[in-house]
């Protein structure tokens, strides 16, 4: 009854440990976990997503080596769509393989089939691909000698690749495929081999070196087993391994008690008490307690057995103190619950950014679309405007001298009435050649300086024709202009030619001269017009208002062509008008820009 009393008493006041920890002083150092989960805290701090990704790794790996498979699978788990995001395929395909391995720890099989070939498509190097092409295979076949083969198959690549710790892992799996096809040497064998794999991880070979153990135990090669657990704790204590220490002593206590060597488990059993009272490793002393108890109790000495448990109970106090485990245990819970509640804050800013990201991207294609519009109106408008420039500058092209017509079919009827039918019908015949090559170039905004020299003198023949008593005309080019490729205003001269004759020099008493140059200045083309009529001023006192008038009417449309030219083509067309040398005659200067493409 006291017994039960006290197992009671010991399971109500253990679960408490973990409450204590709160008002511990003593000063003791983190855990692998508990640094691996701090780290992880801070990373999602900083808000870096692929250095929080590997941290999440770094922590899986250490809680796959405490055993917390399910722990480890989780954040594996949370590491895996940060890779995703990322694009990152080598990290992808490790985690997943990571992934299906814990799963396969779990015996979580088919979790672990999907995994391991989803690992297999993403690997970029082939080798790594087979590795995980192969576990799936063997998951897949529950035949151990086909299991035994796709093992070999990976032991092979994962040689080639130095890569020993998963070489090692492999050898154990062939180990316990030959276990279940009761192959019990060939399994010591590929142990053997993981040994020789993993010598540089010490705690690692003792690991393997206790399945040796095991296996020789199920033999009932109970001598065996001691021999090599033997071995083990020496190793153990050479490397300071406390936790392998205490677990081989407790396994070689079990083989003493199978042995039915009583004494030597008892003593073995109270040393390892002790070793974990003294490192602070309360579970550990329990186990070793709760094994003598057992002893005594079944072998009817319950007062020995009550005396352990009062022991343990004075114990319990001081090994909670110094058991770093059960702080670190209560760490790492804390940090867990910091690093959810961080993580949902990463998740809340990362709904905020993608919400305000796509309000943004809305705005901005609002915007784009607005300003699209606007330019599609703006080019429309443009474009109307220009068309109407277009129209203007022919509307003022094909505007006619009324004069020039009217003064041209007078002509013509003199001629008729003077009985000179032959002059009437030259003049006709010029006259219809000019008209037809003005209607021909009258779409035309630019024409070639050859075509513009043909029009000019035809122009100039017909003036002369009718008062050629009154003027000569004489045209030079420049050797220089190609008048096949220079391209100039259309129909910009000739109302200059026309005023020269008709307002300067059909006045004067003697035959004057009209002198039209053409010449290359400074990259524009220079346009002469030269007369010695009577000049500026007094044709102006002479002409009649209704000359006036058709002289003013004549230069604005010269005015306005000049100035739609020059905004719809870019171009410099300017021009002047002088008295002549010594104040006799008029002199009209024309620029205009030199091109030799069609605009």
């Amino acid at each position: 009854m006291v017994i039960r009393f006290k197992i009671v008493l010991l399971a109500m006041f253990f679960p408490l440990v973990m409450m204590a920890q709160d008002s511990i002083k003593t000063k003791v150092s983190k855990s692998s976990v508990s640094k691996k989960a701090k780290e992880v805290e801070q990373t999602l701090s900083k808000s870096n997503p692929e250095s929080t990704a590997d941290k999440y790794v770094e922590l899986a790996n250490e809680l796959d080596k405490k055993g917390d498979y399910a722990k480890a699978e989780d954040y594996l788990k949370r590491a895996l769509p940060i890779y995703q995001k990322q694009k990152s395929k080598d990290k992808i395909a490790s985690t997943t393989r990571s992934i299906a391995q814990i799963q396969e720890k779990q015996n979580k099989v088919d979790d672990a089939i999907k995994n391991y070939q989803s690992a297999s498509e993403e690997a970029v190097n082939v080798g790594f691909s087979r590795v995980n092409s192969n576990d799936a295979s063997r998951l897949q076949n529950k035949n151990p000698r086909i299991q035994a083969d796709y093992l070999d198959s990976n032991i092979k690549i994962l040689e080639k690749e130095g890569k020993k710790e998963e070489a090692a892992e492999a050898y154990k799996q062939k180990a316990v495929v030959d276990l279940k096809s009761e192959n019990k040497e060939m399994a010591i064998e590929n142990y053997e081999k993981a040994i020789a794999v993993s010598k540089d991880k010490p705690e690692e070979v003792l690991k393997i070196k206790s399945e040796i153990s095991k296996v020789y135990a199920s033999e009932n090669n109970l001598d065996k087993a001691i021999e090599i657990t033997k071995n083990t704790i020496s190793e153990a204590e050479k490397i300071g391994s406390v936790s392998q220490q205490i677990e081989q002593q407790q396994t070689l206590a079990d083989l003493y008690f199978k042995n039915e060597n009583q004494d030597d488990a008892i003593v073995l059993l109270e040393e390892t008490y002790n070793l974990a009272l003294k490192n602070g490793r309360t579970f550990d002393a329990k186990k070793a307690m709760l094994a003598l108890s057992d002893y005594y109790r079944k072998k009817g000495n319950q007062s020995k057995a009550i005396e352990l448990y009062d022991q343990f109970l004075n114990d319990f106090d001081r090994m909670i103190q110094a058991d770093s485990s059960l702080v670190d245990a209560k760490i790492f819970q804390v940090t867990e619950e910091k690093i959810k509640q961080l993580e949902k804050e990463r998740a809340l800013k990362d709904e905020l950014i993608t919400k305000k990201n796509k309000f943004n991207y809305v705005l901005i294609g609002s915007v784009i679309l607005m300003l699209i519009l606007l330019g599609w109106i703006a080019k429309a408008l443009f474009s109307i405007k220009t068309k109407n420039k277009k129209i203007a500058l022919q509307s003022l092209r094909r505007e006619m001298n009324p004069h020039f017509i009217f003064n041209s079919l007078n002509s013509v009827n003199q001629f008729i009435a003077q009985n000179n039918e032959l002059e009437a019908n030259k003049y006709l015949t010029s006259y219809s050649n000019l008209m037809r090559n003005m209607m021909e170039t009258s779409n035309k905004d630019f024409i070639t300086l050859a075509n513009e020299l043909e029009q000019i003198k035809k122009y100039l023949d017909l003036e002369h024709l009718r008062f050629q008593d009154k003027f000569e005309y004489e045209i030079v080019v420049d050797e220089k202009l190609d008048a096949d490729a220079i391209l100039v205003p259309n129909m910009l001269i000739q109302p200059h030619l026309e005023n020269a004759i008709w307002h300067g020099l059909r006045y004067r008493e003697t035959k004057g001269k009209l002198k039209v140059t053409f010449a290359e200045d400074n990259q524009l083309i220079k346009v002469l017009i030269a007369d010695d009529g009577i000049g500026v001023e007094k044709s102006r006192e002479l002409k009649t208002q209704n000359q006036k008038v058709h002289e003013s009417r004549g230069l604005n449309n010269v005015e306005e062509r000049i100035n739609l030219l020059n905004d719809l083509y870019h171009q410099q067309i300017s021009y002047a008008i002088s008295s002549g040398a010594e104040g006799n005659g008029t002199l009209v200067t024309l620029y205009f820009s030199k091109t030799t493409k069609v605009v």
